[in-house]
Formats: structure tokens, C-alpha cells, sequence
């Protein structure tokens, strides 16, 4: 069946491989390396069913031939500890055949690595017809435009700027230069040679003792190459290679899938095999014992017991679960939940209440206040012309004069009432001042939010009431017939020596808020949709319980008088 197998690895000189070899091995054939003058004939080599190369839209032509491919790769590194390529190899699911492979491997290399600049070199193996993978060789050398080879890193050079050290390459530097930044070249102070800018050393008359300006051991990595290098490259890899394989098992109605994460990201506990290679298979198939397919074997068995182990400690959990005091538990702590929940929803109730009176006690004062402020306005406007008017009139018209005076009197006794009423307005919405108003309106808006939110909550907690009543009556009806009595007299037995928990936990929750009748409410809601038949609470606790909730509203009560009283 498929399996999910992804290995990555670097072909390099200072490991004493060569990518030729690598190639022929690959690709079964016979290619002679220009680097090193040694031929590798792996012509005899069985199970090679398809091999291809694949090159980006800026790559010589001639490279379709892989020895001229690998070849040019070999001249283009010169160190003796050169990485020379890159090495997948992945695994192929078996229900596929060599047409959805090779589709597979296309789709893969398309995407992931020649569309990124990379030459890649494919070849499909299948010795056995129980083991088909693919061996894919990839550059590692960037191509520029014009199909020739880029450098892995360039010269970095240290340049400082006062007391400030930072390296630049040779392009970044022309820009760097404008900016003050220079490079430090070794100067002879005394006898010794110390690294400075050419400034400062011509201040201080100090001769050069080298031509070569100060840079970093190793230079800095060409982007692309650091992008192809880095881990987070591997694991695109990974999970890309995941989704082609699953993406060709579904279409092929495979219910198959396989997953590129490991056994503990997975949280799965069985320990994983390891790679056995073809040298521990030809090891068995002579008769011999490998120790890595011993091993796996090894992990294998142990993986089963622990299979086993697991499935006897599901089957003894869902026994106990099924224990007439474990259903009773379960059963009243269903029961306890739905009523905190249930509490909740009816306290939000009262609030919303109480938000939405608000709102409209502050809309009609608030309406009320706006006519009384037009009323002023308006009668203050009448008030100023009468004014005017009776400043321009003659002194002669005597009885016009005392009938505006009399106008002019009114309206200021109706200015005053209404400024009066505008004050008492201004009280009832506990405002000090008109600057306070702009805070009524924003109390307005912060209640229309409130509501909303205590809507969402409400709407939210008797979704989760619904899912958690259908999980009590699923329980509650797999009850044997015979234990019916036997559970209902246990869940008697718990809910007494547990009556008290709920109230203290919705004490610690509301605090002074708390309201024994929401409690009996909400109990009275929740064992209705249950269909509850069990009493609710004893006498002697129920008394007990108002007692405190009056001792409370007692204390409560006398605290108010008290602020009062302050007040």
C-alpha cells in the first residue's frame, strides 16, 4: 500500500562522491566524468523504468543530455569540498501505475523545482515491483538569464561608518559609498597592523600594508542558493510531495492517504522503522540476519503489544463508563452544567432588561430635553427682537412701549420655567452639566453594544444546552431497564452530597448579583426539557440556601442605606 517516504540529501566532493557517478547509478547507464577521468558503467544495473530531465526555460539546450548536464556541473565547482547536487528520493504509492508516476513526478518538479531555476534529473526504480521510488538530482547553482552559471556567494566586505560596522557586497557598496560608509584596509601603526578606513588613516599619516580590504570569512550566500539551502525549502518539499501523492490517489478513488508529518506531530505513540536499505535486504535474501530488519522487526512486535495494550485499556474505559455509578456521575454532571449554563442565560435576560429600559428612559428624557432646548432657543430669539424693536421705537408711543414690556416679561418667566425644566432634565439623566450630555449618548451606545454581546452569548449557550440535553437523553435511554431504579437512587445518592457545589460555584461566579429564585428558575427550565422526574433539592438545604441569599440581601440592603447615608 503507499507510504510516505521523503529523503533529502547533498552530493559533495568532500564526502568523495561525484554527481556523475550519482547520475549513471540513477539512470543506469554509462558516463564518463571530465572532473576526475574515471568512467561509471552501471549499464548492468536492473529496475530502471524511467528516467527524464527536466530544465528551466533558461538552461542550455544541450543539457537534455544528462552527462553534458552533470558534466558542466562538475568544471563549474572547483573546491575539493564542493556540494555538488542535491539528492531526493521519494517513494511512489503501489496501487498507481508507471503513467500516474511519471504525472506525479511532473506535477512535483514543475512546480517545486525547475519554475524555481533548478535543472532536475528523473529516474524511476522498481526492482522487485514491491518498492518503486524515484531518485531525482537537482542543481544547486543558480542560472542568470542568459543560461550561465551564478555564484554561490560573493565577497562581503566590512566597511565602517564612525563607530558603525557593516559588511556590503561589491554592488551594494557603490550605493553604500554615497552614504559615508567606507572599507578598512590593514595600515601599519608601529609594527603592528591594524585594520582602518583610508580616512582615518590619512589623518594620521599611517602607510597601507595590504591591497586587500577587510571582508567576511565566507562571503555572503547568493539569496537564491540560501533560499534553496534552508530548511523551510525541505519542508515545501515535504508537504508538497504529501499533497501530489494524495491529490493522485483520490482521483483514482483511493481512500489511501498518506502524511508527510511525523509519528509525534501526528500524536501517535508507536515508534517508527527506520530505513533498511538494499544492502540489509540482500544481507536476508542470502539467508543472512541484518540488524536493521532485525530491529524492524523488533519494532514491529512492539508496536503491536502495544496496539493490543491500548485496544484492552479502550475496552476496560468504556466498561467502567458503563457502570451504573459512572452513568449516574455523568448523568448529574450533565444536569449541573445545563443549569449554570441556564442561570446565565436568565441573569443575561434580567441585564438586557434592565440595558433596554435604560435606553428608552434616556430617549424620552433625551427627546424632552431637545424640545426644551429648541423651546429656549426660539423664545430667547422672540425675546431679542421684541428687545430691538422696543429699542427703536419712539418714546411717544407710550402704550406700545408698555405692551412690549410686557411681552418681553413673559418670556422671560417662560425662559425661566424652561430652564427650570432643562435643569431637572439635566438631573434626571445625572448630568451636572450640558458638557455631561455627550456621556448620556455614549452610555446609550454602550448599552446597544452590550446587548448585542449578551444576544451572541445567549444564542451561543443554548446551541451548547441543545448539544449537551441530546447527550443526557442519549445516556439517560441506554440505561438497561433493570438498572433504572438502581441509577435513579444513586443519582439521588450524588445530587445530596453535592447540592451544595452549584450555589457556591454561582456565588463565586455573580457575588453580590446572585439571585436564589434565577436558581430554582433555571433548575425548574432545565429539569423540564429534560423530563426530569428526580426532587430537586431537600427541604433542609433549600432552606439552609435562602437563608444565606436573605442574610445576604440583608447585608446588601444595609450597605446601600449606609452609601446613602454618605451621599
Amino acid at each position: 500500500m503507499a507510504i510516505y517516504h521523503f529523503e533529502a540529501k547533498v552530493i559533495s566532493r568532500g564526502t568523495g562522491r561525484s554527481v556523475v557517478a550519482a547520475s549513471a547509478y540513477a539512470s543506469c547507464t554509462q558516463m564518463y566524468n571530465d572532473y576526475d577521468g574515471v568512467t561509471h558503467d552501471y549499464t548492468r544495473k536492473q529496475g530502471n523504468l524511467y528516467s527524464e530531465i527536466f530544465l528551466p526555460p533558461n538552461a542550455p539546450k544541450e543539457w537534455q543530455d544528462r552527462a553534458q548536464l552533470w558534466n558542466a556541473v562538475e568544471v563549474a565547482e572547483k573546491t575539493k569540498d564542493s556540494r555538488l547536487a542535491r539528492e531526493l528520493v521519494v517513494a511512489l504509492p503501489t496501487e498507481l501505475g508507471i503513467d500516474n508516476w511519471k504525472s506525479m513526478l511532473n506535477d512535483f518538479i514543475s512546480e517545486e523545482c525547475t519554475d524555481k531555476g533548478m535543472c532536475a534529473d528523473v529516474n524511476i526504480h522498481d526492482t522487485d515491483g514491491h518498492n518503486p521510488h524515484a531518485h531525482i538530482l537537482l542543481t544547486m547553482r543558480p542560472l542568470d538569464e542568459k543560461g550561465k552559471w551564478q555564484a554561490k556567494t560573493q565577497k562581503e566586505y566590512l566597511c565602517r561608518r564612525g563607530d558603525e560596522e557593516m559588511g556590503f557586497t561589491s554592488a551594494d557598496f557603490k550605493a553604500a559609498q554615497s552614504e559615508g560608509w567606507e572599507k578598512q584596509y590593514q595600515y601599519f601603526v608601529g609594527k603592528k597592523k591594524v585594520y582602518m578606513t583610508p580616512s582615518e588613516a590619512e589623518r594620521n599619516g599611517y602607510e597601507r600594508a595590504s591591497k586587500n580590504p577587510k571582508s567576511t570569512r565566507y562571503g555572503r550566500q547568493n539569496p537564491i542558493c540560501a533560499e534553496w539551502n534552508s530548511e523551510e525549502q525541505i519542508l515545501r518539499w515535504r508537504k508538497s510531495w504529501e499533497d501530489v501523492t494524495n491529490h493522485a490517489l483520490e482521483q483514482r478513488n483511493f481512500a489511501k492517504r498518506v502524511d508527510c508529518r511525523s509519528f509525534v506531530d501526528r500524536g501517535i505513540d508507536e515508534q517508527p522503522t527506520i530505513h533498511e536499505g538494499v544492502t540489509a535486504r540482500i544481507i536476508e535474501q542470502r539467508g543472512g540476519v541484518s540488524e536493521r530488519c532485525e530491529l524492524n522487526r523488533q519494532i514491529r512486535a512492539d508496536n503491536e503489544l502495544l496496539r493490543k495494550l491500548k485496544a484492552l485499556v479502550k475496552t476496560l474505559e468504556d466498561a467502567v463508563k458503563k457502570t451504573i455509578p459512572a452513568i449516574a456521575a455523568t448523568l448529574e454532571s450533565i444536569r449541573d452544567k445545563l443549569i449554570f449554563a441556564q442561570y446565565e442565560i436568565k441573569h443575561n435576560e434580567n441585564i438586557s432588561a434592565e440595558l433596554t429600559h435604560d435606553n428608552i428612559v434616556i430617549d424620552i428624557i433625551m427627546s424632552n430635553y431637545n424640545s426644551v432646548k429648541n423651546q429656549i432657543k426660539q423664545k430667547s430669539a422672540e425675546k431679542k427682537k421684541l428687545q430691538s424693536e422696543q429699542k427703536t421705537l419712539s418714546p411717544l408711543h407710550i402704550f406700545k412701549h408698555k405692551n412690549l414690556s410686557e411681552q418681553i416679561e413673559a418670556l422671560n418667566e417662560d425662559i425661566t420655567h424652561l430652564k427650570d425644566r432643562k435643569a431637572i432634565l439635566l438631573g434626571d439623566m445625572r448630568c451636572k452639566s450640558e458638557d455631561d450630555v455627550p456621556k448620556v449618548k455614549q452610555r446609550k451606545k454602550n448599552n446597544d453594544i452590550s446587548l448585542k454581546n449578551i444576544e451572541a452569548r445567549n444564542a451561543q449557550l443554548m446551541e451548547q444546552n441543545e448539544t449537551d440535553i441530546a447527550e443526557y437523553k442519549e445516556i439517560s435511554n441506554s440505561i438497561a431497564p433493570e438498572d433504572i431504579t438502581a441509577a435513579r437512587e444513586e443519582r439521588r445518592n450524588i445530587r445530596n452530597s453535592n447540592e451544595k457545589t452549584l450555589w457556591k460555584r454561582l456565588q463565586e461566579r455573580y457575588g453580590q448579583k446572585y439571585k436564589y429564585d434565577l436558581l430554582t428558575s433555571a433548575e425548574s427550565d432545565i429539569d423540564k426539557a429534560l423530563g426530569e422526574t428526580l426532587p430537586r433539592r431537600r427541604k433542609s438545604v433549600r432552606n439552609d440556601l435562602e437563608q444565606k441569599r436573605q442574610q445576604s440581601d440583608t447585608q446588601s440592603r444595609k450597605k446601600h442605606k449606609r452609601h446613602e447615608w454618605e451621599r
